[in-house]
């Protein structure tokens, strides 16, 4: 078994504050602390995926709404505020935005590098991040040498190098935690030793979602299985407190191997509080529902103190505790859970500014930043069709096209050759940029002209690359049965009902290219968000057809896709990893790039291969970005007209069926 002690990066000291008690009086935890009692507040930031400053690559604009120098912002307030504090990271650091994408692919990390998300956070002085699901989107390797530069250690308790009998024996890929010795100032000015243990985890889905990495490489474990292991081992090292940083949403609170384990860990007896993240939402708040386990009002999961700091930098999440002395140790008694936002969205749908940015997390980040902007700005094509993802989930959509197109063509050419040459090869996309919790400005919109290496970026979010795989003609209606849950049941005839399922992410909304079909809204749907069989009789996949005749459920085909999708991820039938036939070398972004580069110019207007049953004129209602309003008049295939205004800066469409 591997032991991990504590370093001498870990002994320091709580930042405190130089205005002494006229600053503790600001706050009420502070304000309560006694002698042998302390306030301490732990900063947590979630999912920055690159977002280091207040800019949006792909629109090659500043953005108010995002950037680790404006939420340093809010460090500096509260390490003012706050005799004693602790800053943290929950995970998902080093892939996400064109930054990420041009460190690794572009400028490469050597042993010895600075990664800029890293180097950011050395200047905030973070105590301790864990490792989120992305970071092992670019390999080991690459994971390895940009974490080494951090002045900070990492935690991760679920993913093994080699597995022992039980995860006490393991030998993790990271230490699964460390414990920080630390002073803290009471409410009387004495000061005291306090031990604080970090414990991390990601989600075990990482085997399927970067299988191509991991596979022989690594293991994991389940998160609450690990915690329940490790916790008791903690406490007896000595830690008065626990935290654990939690790559995990809010989710089913019983099940193994759960991607969203928040909620079962809170219960884990001797874990103190919660640092969440990965469903890139913000709790406390209203986007998680009440249960006899969850309260989103005060923040807690099983009574315990947990918070989500929204995602790209958007929010500072914040959780106080009121430490008390109990003879030798601390316990927690008395804690509250908030979330600090750097922007807010106003009536007219402009962005108001909360904060400025840190010009020291600028400064050190300015060359990379500026090598960003070069290598985005590159021209690769034309296109001669404006490419938008405004109305991408309510009609077939030139940008998701230009993806299925681009996958189709590479796939027939790898497969040219083999025993796979003679299939019929359809493409799988879906829309990444619509909308959604990116708020009304995250689409895709690329006008005519040239293409550069940001509009691909734009078009394709993540660096996956290309697989195939061989499905049946019934797979394949199933798997389009599987995104049509995207859509609510509407009945015929019916008046503005609302259209999209909030809670099905528009990933997972593929388009398959190459068959046409309909889909009928007045059926339930067969699956639910996550892929659960919810009405299995249900059937709204109709007219299904493949070069003017009917798809048996016997027929065979290729489905051009990419490797989150092709192993296992977001549940779809016929893609599980053991029907991939193709694993290529290349990412969907380089296939789409070379697609561009050979075409010269593109034009990939969409052909309505899909269309919804027609409904006795049933209207529906749905949100799209406000610039949508400049595309609605080329929609052919669809009756759509403005309705309004929507809620948080969204526009509102109606549609006929």
């Amino acid at each position: 078994m591997t032991r991990y002690s504590n370093t001498d990066m870990s002994r320091r000291t709580f930042i405190a504050s130089t205005a002494g008690a006229s600053l503790i009086a600001l706050h009420p935890f502070s304000a309560r602390a006694a002698s042998g009692q302390a306030h301490l507040r732990i900063m947590e930031t979630t999912d920055l995926h690159v977002h280091v400053w207040p800019y949006d690559y792909y629109s090659d604009k500043p953005r108010d709404t995002l950037g680790l120098a404006r939420t340093a912002a809010h460090m500096a307030d509260i390490r003012a505020e706050a005799t004693n504090s602790m800053l943290l990271d929950n995970g998902d650091l080093i892939q996400g935005n064109p930054m990420g994408d041009y460190i690794a692919y572009e400028r490469g990390m050597k042993d010895g590098d600075l990664h800029p998300i890293i180097e950011a956070m050395n200047v905030l002085g973070y105590d301790a991040a864990t490792i989120g699901n992305h970071e092992f989107n670019y390999g080991l390797d690459f994971l390895t040498k940009s974490t080494a530069g951090a002045k900070f250690p990492w935690v991760l308790a679920n993913v093994t190098t080699k597995q022992g009998a039980a995860p006490r024996d393991d030998t993790t890929l990271y230490p699964p935690y460390v414990i920080l010795d630390r002073t803290v100032t009471d409410g009387a000015g004495g000061e005291h030793q306090i031990k604080v243990g970090i414990i991390g985890f990601t989600p075990p889905q990482i085997m399927n979602w970067d299988r191509r990495h991991l596979e022989g490489n690594v293991e994991v474990r389940d998160i609450v299985a690990t915690a329940e292991a490790y916790v008791p081992e903690i406490r007896e090292a000595g830690a008065d407190i626990i935290i654990a940083l939690s790559h995990s949403g809010i989710g089913a609170e019983t099940g193994e191997m759960l991607e969203n384990a928040s909620v079962p860990l809170a219960g884990v007896d001797g874990v103190d509080a919660i640092m969440t993240g990965h469903h890139h939402l913000v709790f406390p708040g209203p986007n998680y529902e009440a249960s006899d386990v969850i309260d989103p009002e005060k923040g807690t999961l099983h009574g315990k103190p947990a918070v989500m700091g929204g995602f790209w930098g958007s929010h500072l999440g914040v959780i106080d505790l009121m430490l008390e002395k109990d003879g030798s140790t601390w316990r927690v008694v008395s804690h509250e859970s908030t979330t600090r936002p750097i922007s807010k969205r106003n009536e007219d749908r402009s962005i108001t500014a909360l904060v400025e940015s840190d010009e020291a997390v600028l400064e050190a980040t300015k060359q990379e930043h500026e090598e960003t902007l070069a290598y985005v700005r590159r021209a690769v094509g034309k296109t001669a069709a404006p490419l938008h993802s405004y109305f991408a989930l309510v009609a077939d959509d030139p940008s998701v096209q230009i993806v299925s197109i681009a996958q189709k063509w590479y796939v027939g050419e790898m497969l040219a050759g083999t025993e796979y040459a003679g299939l019929p090869i359809l493409s799988a996309a879906a829309p990444f940029k619509a909308g959604g919790r990116g708020g009304p400005e995250y689409y895709t919109d690329v006008p005519v002209g040239d293409v550069a290496i940001k509009n691909v970026a734009d078009l394709y979010l993540y660096p996956n690359t290309v697989r195939a795989v061989k499905v049946t003609g019934k797979e394949v209606r199933d798997w389009l049965e599987r995104s049509a849950g995207m859509f609510n049941q509407v009945e015929k005839g019916s008046s503005d009902t609302t259209l999209l399922n909030p809670s099905f992410p528009s990933y997972n909304f593929d388009v398959i290219d190459g068959v046409t079909y309909q889909i009928d809204l007045s059926e339930p749907s067969k699956y639910g968000p996550k892929g659960e069989p919810e009405n299995m009789e249900a059937n709204r996949i109709k007219n299904l057809m493949y070069n003017g005749q009917p798809v048996t459920d016997d027929m065979e085909f290729v489905i051009a896709t990419n490797n989150y999708r092709a192993s296992g991820g977001g549940s779809f039938p016929g893609a599980d990893g053991s029907t991939i036939i193709f694993e290529a070398p290349d990412t969907n972004r380089d296939v789409i790039v070379r697609y561009i580069v050979e075409q010269g110019t593109i034009e990939p207007t969409a052909d309505a291969n899909w269309t919804f049953t027609p409904l006795d004129g049933a209207t529906v209602l749905f949100e799209t970005g406000p610039k949508a309003a400049d595309y609605v008049d080329q929609l052919k295939s669809v009756d759509i007209a403005p309705a309004g205004d929507g809620a948080d800066g969204f526009a509102l469409f109606r549609l006929k069926l």
